[in-house]
């Protein structure tokens, strides 16, 4: 069985996982990066979810190195694609004009930049990438963690990984479970976190939010016809109706998330208001950026609430239940784009758009879906602190712009909490919050002491998880554990005495302010 040995190992190659190398690498150490698909990226590549972001992020909020990914993923843009003169010129360049992101951008872009920015540090000898790897064990003494068992998905071969620190970094907090972590999941009741829209009554630890399969859709002006298959599972989808639901899921009538005000949603962007077009919404490729005929059609990600999967929970269940869960999620995906090619209403008359087609090209994939579900809401640590809505919601603090901080800040955020269905029943919960600080307690487990989250697995509840989810934030996270156990190897001390000690924890704020981290907000007006 091969064994190796590093500084850090990154167990996880997404969004958090990638950040967390390159500060760790910059900073000095060994590190081996492992990631359970063949791309590395998570939500921005193989889960095919362009960026969803805060109002002033081209401007500050976000990391130096988040920063330069962002320039990079539009110089790609510029280096490789036919734009126009005014496309060119666009220094806030966004690939799609979609609306949820001022960047929305082909996951294959995203990918070229992340391996880019990471070439350097595997010249070096710094980095070792290993994909198409899953966590299957791991081996604790004592409150450590020693190595990680990882099975070689491809040749079916064990390997051992043995490190100083490791960073969980997977999409659904993998490590925590195999590692006798302490952990919680799901919804927290009111009694344990006094949170005004934590669930009444006992907490519920398998409600969660929904998954969602995305894929690549391209409408082709041609008109040719590209209807695939009906999906096995179309019937049972098509008559799916929630409760809380103004008619069926997959259907244009749906509730705004804010309000749960009833909306009908269309389809392009000239058939009605632009907010209310689906394909505008994550629309990565606009043929207004390219010279004419250079693009012969635009394409868009579907993550809407149509394929919002909450039939059933995919955490801490059985491993059969689950694969048939994200099985259902898959079909339900499939079975929005058949009702789009066949049945969806069209504005001025009509079913269907049978010149909408998958872009497997897209995505890397047979199918056009992206590589792997997309999964809002992961195992999360039972931390030395946990952030609630009372630290940031924007219902807990009238008149306030920004909300409370953080002694141990390692870095900031701003989302609104947006929480999608859930598997126990709930409709949207989308309420305000405050552009908020990262706390350095959210980071620590209560009792495991070389292990750090550097995802969405950090000390949050259901609901304050509904804003430290997105991408900015993440990445945040995940560089700001890279650059902590690196701090921890060089000074030979651990993660809790940075947070117990004055003296460190401002060395290593000032590290972070050096690397390029924003740990406070600076004035605000209120949006």
């Amino acid at each position: 069985m091969k064994e190796s040995n590093c500084g850090i190992l990154i167990v996880g190659g997404g969004t958090g996982g990638c950040a967390a190398a390159m500060a760790a690498t910059d900073l000095g150490c060994t590190v081996i990066m492992t990631e359970e698909t063949d791309w590395i990226g998570g939500q921005l590549t193989a889960q095919a979810v362009p960026p969803d972001e805060h109002p002033w992020i081209e401007s500050f909020g976000c990391t130096r190195r988040c920063r330069r990914f962002r320039d990079a993923v539009r110089q790609y843009y510029r280096d490789y694609y036919p734009l126009t003169a005014r496309a060119r010129a666009d220094g806030h360049l966004n690939p799609g004009k979609g609306n949820v992101s001022r960047i929305c951008h082909e996951p294959r872009a995203a990918l070229a930049v992340l391996n880019n920015e990471l070439a350097r540090a595997q010249s070096a000898a710094r980095l070792e990438m290993r994909l198409r790897r899953r966590p299957v064990e791991v081996f604790t003494e004592g409150d450590s963690i020693r190595a990680v068992r990882l099975l070689n998905m491809e040749t079916g071969a064990d390997e051992i990984v043995h490190a100083r620190y490791v960073l969980d970094a997977t999409e659904t907090g993998e490590l925590l479970a195999l590692g006798g972590v302490e952990y919680v999941t799901g919804a927290e009741s009111q009694s344990q976190t006094g949170e005004p829209h934590a669930v009444s009554g006992e907490p519920q630890p398998r409600n969660m939010q929904a998954v969602t399969w995305c894929f690549a859709m391209g409408y082709d002006p041609s008109g040719a016809h590209h209807v695939i298959d009906k999906p096995a599972q179309y019937d049972r989808w098509r008559a799916f109706r929630p409760d809380f639901w103004p008619g069926p899921l997959i259907g244009w009538d749906a509730l705004q998330p804010h309000t749960l005000a009833p909306v009908r949603y269309h389809l392009l962007p000239g058939d009605g208001p632009l907010e209310h077009s689906m394909f505008a919404y994550r629309r990565i490729i606009c043929r207004d950026h390219f010279a004419a005929g250079t693009m012969p059609e635009e394409v868009t990600i579907v993550n809407w609430v149509l394929n919002d999967y909450f039939a059933g929970n995919i955490i801490d269940e059985p491993a059969e239940l689950a694969r048939e869960r994200l099985g259902e999620a898959r079909q339900l995906s499939l079975s929005l784009m058949y009702w789009l090619q066949t049945e969806a209403p069209r504005v001025g008359g009509g079913a269907g758009y049978p010149c909408l087609r998958p872009r497997p090209d897209i995505t890397g994939t047979a199918d056009g879906l992206a590589k792997s579900v997309y999964i809002r809401e992961s195992r999360r640590i039972q931390a030395v602190f946990t952030v609630t809505e009372n630290h940031i919601g924007s219902g807990c603090h009238p008149g306030v712009v920004k909300a409370e901080p953080f002694f141990d800040s390692v870095g900031i955020g701003c989302y609104r909490i947006d929480l999608h269905p859930s598997t126990g029943g709930d409709n949207y919960i989308d309420v305000g919050a405050l552009p908020f600080e990262i706390p350095l307690g959210a980071l620590l487990p209560v009792r495991t002491r070389n292990l750090l989250p550097a995802c969405k697995n950090i000390g949050t509840t259901h609901i304050s998880n509904g804003c430290y989810r997105l991408h900015p934030v993440e990445w945040n996270i995940g560089e700001a554990a890279g650059a902590l156990a690196a701090f921890c190897v060089a000074r030979e001390c651990e993660p809790s005495a940075v947070r117990e000690r004055e003296p460190l924890l401002n060395k290593f704020q000032s590290l972070l302010v050096q690397q390029g981290f924003e740990l406070r907000w600076p004035e605000l007006k209120a949006l």
